[in-house]
């Protein structure tokens, strides 16, 4: 969903447990990502070195449980990543109002069970849901996730877009999201990119 027409100028990963922040950082070494950093912290705190209001844009993949729900996997890493004693949906949101710029967008994937919990947690925190897409594994199937786009202080008016389905049939992708994993542009029917 995000179309960027520049490389960032900064892009800054933050992440509450200490091996996975290390990883990240390592691998933006490794893949010569010299305008990534990646910050150890708790985004339901004030991070420090990180102005309020100071950025374009603000991805998150909130944890999709709620807390409590579910089975909870016996390693402690996997817990935590999935929500438990760590950040909520309502953190998560939070801290991107905090981060994003008056005008800046934020967008999100999470699953399509909990959308109207997600759009209303937005909306709360002065996040105008501008553009929704729901990914689908088949034609056939329900959804279970959803890519949503919201503007900072944005007006009321949202695009729902059409789906994304991932699988042709078993362990075969569509077109359109092979052309995504692979970076491809799909030239739509009207010819535009």
């Amino acid at each position: 969903m995000i179309a960027l027409t520049q490389r960032p100028r900064e892009v800054v990963a933050i992440e509450l447990q200490p091996l996975l922040a290390e990883l990240a950082a390592r691998n933006a070494t490794l893949n010569q990502l010299d305008n990534l950093r990646a910050l150890q912290a708790d985004l339901r705190r004030a991070v420090p070195g990180l102005a309020p209001r100071s950025f374009d844009w603000v991805v998150a993949n909130p944890p999709y449980r709620a807390a409590g729900s579910g089975r909870e996997s016996p390693d402690p890493s996997r817990r935590l990543a999935r929500g438990a004693d760590g950040a909520s949906l309502r953190d998560f949101v939070a801290a991107a109002a905090r981060y994003a710029r008056q005008g800046g967008r934020v967008a999100l994937v999470f699953t399509a069970a909990r959308t109207a919990e997600l759009l209303a947690e937005l909306r709360s925190h002065a996040l105008e849901p501008k553009r929704c897409r729901f990914v689908h594994p088949y034609a056939d199937s329900p959804a279970t996730l959803i890519l949503v786009e919201a503007r900072k202080g944005g007006r009321v008016q949202a695009s729902i877009e059409p789906p994304l389905i991932l699988w042709a049939s078993a362990g075969v992708y569509t077109a359109e999201a092979r052309a995504m994993l692979h970076g491809v542009t799909l030239a739509t029917p009207d010819g535009a990119t």
